[in-house]
């Protein structure tokens, strides 16, 4: 289910306060609370991190803090140090997963009033615009990217932190 500004279900307003469901009630939350289904690859007492359902590239990960926050400048420095960190994790697993030249990262805050980043192979410069993410991505692609890239996570040693 994709967050728009007309979803009365998703629908946050502009300053965050939701109207049916209380306040800062994203649709991040709801993954993160499991309210909604999530493809979770990461997990610690910060953040966590999903495919998003709309991919640029296989493999597209956002890192989301626990903490709802709106803009991305209003993060504490610490959680967005760890938040940074945890994409550069991710990243080395995307790329070792599906064997990428290039990792991008990208922090719009245009679509979900809670801050993420963007994990995604940097193919192109296309591959940053995310109007050509893939809405019809099928969800057999997308577990097999998540199991992939909790795979690459273990590898690489993170196995602490790789949701199942």
């Amino acid at each position: 289910m994709s967050w728009t500004p007309d979803n009365p279900a998703l629908n946050t307003g502009a300053r965050g306060a939701n109207t049916r469901l209380g306040a800062m009630a994203s649709v991040f939350s709801m993954i993160i609370n499991g309210d909604l289904p999530g493809r979770f690859v990461w997990k610690d007492e910060q953040a966590v991190a999903f495919l998003t359902i709309e991919p640029v590239t296989p493999g597209h990960v956002l890192v989301v803090p626990r903490e709802e926050v709106d803009h991305w400048e209003q993060l504490d420095p610490e959680l967005f140090a760890h938040l940074s960190g945890v994409a550069q994790k991710v990243g080395k697993a995307v790329k070792k997963a599906f064997d990428a030249p290039r990792i991008g990262l990208l922090i719009a805050g245009l679509e979900v009033p809670h801050v993420h980043i963007h994990v995604f192979q940097g193919l192109s410069l296309e591959t940053f615009d995310l109007a050509n993410a893939n809405k019809n991505a099928k969800p057999e692609d997308l577990d097999a990217a998540a199991e992939k890239i909790r795979s690459a996570l273990r590898e690489l040693g993170f196995g602490e932190h790789v949701a199942d």
